[in-house]
């Protein structure tokens, strides 16, 4: 299954590419679904499931308490990216 969020309009400009696979740390905004217009952290990848959590989406629970809400990674615009790992780095540079 294929796994990845778009880039927005100035980081597409500045690494040649439109989409990226999210880690955790970069900085997404949602674009699609209940939780629109919220932007944060990505806080949890989970991979299998084409999701990732978001800082600051959470939900209710009945008993008390919040639980994280998973969005899926085609419905969120990568904002920021995070570059500490040289592989990504040099993937992301190579084009540019």
């Amino acid at each position: 299954m294929k796994f990845g969020s778009s880039l927005s309009a100035e980081l597409q400009e500045k690494y040649k590419k439109r989409a990226v696979r999210p880690r955790e740390g970069d900085s997404v905004k949602i674009v699609r679904g209940e939780f629109k217009g919220i932007e944060g952290k990505v806080t949890k990848v989970l991979p299998r499931e084409g999701m990732l959590n978001v800082e600051g989406v959470t939900r209710e629970k009945q008993k008390g308490g919040t639980s994280p809400v998973p969005i899926h990674s085609s419905n969120v615009v990568v904002t920021a990216v995070l570059l500490d790992d040289k592989t990504r780095k040099n993937k992301l540079e190579e084009m540019a």
